[in-house]
């Protein structure tokens, strides 16, 4: 047994008629002896410590689930258990109904290495009917709208008709301001820092508010008033200058 260098190497079939010489010897897993390769599964070499690894499964009818029979078991309790725990018919047809090829009067079994998916539909199909003409492919799909994508589109529209909004509430105060630049500036009240739009009403909102109420804080002044259109003045200058430049050189009403 062996060779002069390497002399363990190999072993003898325990079989008693065989002893052939086996130098990639089998070691059963349960009587722990030598075998040659004709001679390595139980039955071969009549193991008697293999009863108790063999194993036994049922296929269900019903399910078409595999049943484990436990050794030194009656059968049939193993297989009431397995009806009354774990047994599901609906499991029947996805383990038995092979899926064929969709398209019409076709009967191609598709499998692993013969199936194709649709980039534009992402239906199955076999290698005949790859194409999109050939199984008639509707197209892409198209996306369904989410909740989430008609509140963005509802926030955008609202952003924009606020943004539209006060563009035009700027042009509408750049106009205000034009048209009250040019009748006159803003008079304010030392009092009540209420704003009026000419000296006039400045004065007559000092008499009827102020001085009714003995508020002596307020400063009488002496009003020039245009006689062209009405405007007051605290100075005689700014009433010539508003004179010769808005009306022409004349005062004359």
């Amino acid at each position: 047994m062996g060779t002069p260098e390497f002399p363990d190497l190999g072993r003898h079939c325990s079989v008693q008629h065989c002893k052939q010489i086996d130098f990639l010897p089998f070691t059963c897993d349960r009587c722990d002896l030598s075998y040659c390769l004709e001679h390595r599964s139980y039955i071969k070499h009549q193991c008697s410590k293999a009863g108790n690894n063999n194993v036994t499964v049922v296929i269900c009818p019903l399910c078409a689930k595999g049943v484990r029979l436990i050794p030194n078991e009656d059968p049939n309790i193993s297989w009431e258990n397995h009806v009354n725990t774990e047994c599901d018919p609906s499991n029947y047809d996805k383990v038995t109904k092979k899926k064929k090829c969709p398209v019409r009067r076709c009967k191609e079994v598709l499998t692993f290495s013969n199936t194709i998916k649709c980039k534009d539909c992402s239906v199955d199909h076999c290698l005949k009917h790859r194409f999109g003409l050939d199984h008639d492919c509707p197209g892409p799909k198209k996306p369904a709208t989410t909740s989430s994508s008609f509140w963005a589109t509802s926030l955008l529209n609202v952003a924009s008709s606020f943004r539209e909004n006060r563009q035009v509430a700027r042009d509408g105060a750049g106009l205000r301001r034009s048209s009250s630049g040019s009748a006159g500036q803003m008079e304010e009240c030392p009092q009540c820092r209420v704003k009026f739009s000419s000296v006039t009403a400045l004065v007559e909102h000092v008499k009827k508010v102020h001085e009714r109420n003995n508020q002596s804080r307020v400063l009488k002044m002496s009003i020039d008033v245009c006689p062209k259109c009405g405007r007051g003045f605290r100075d005689p200058v700014s009433l010539v200058e508003h004179v010769e430049k808005d009306h022409g050189g004349t005062s004359k009403a």
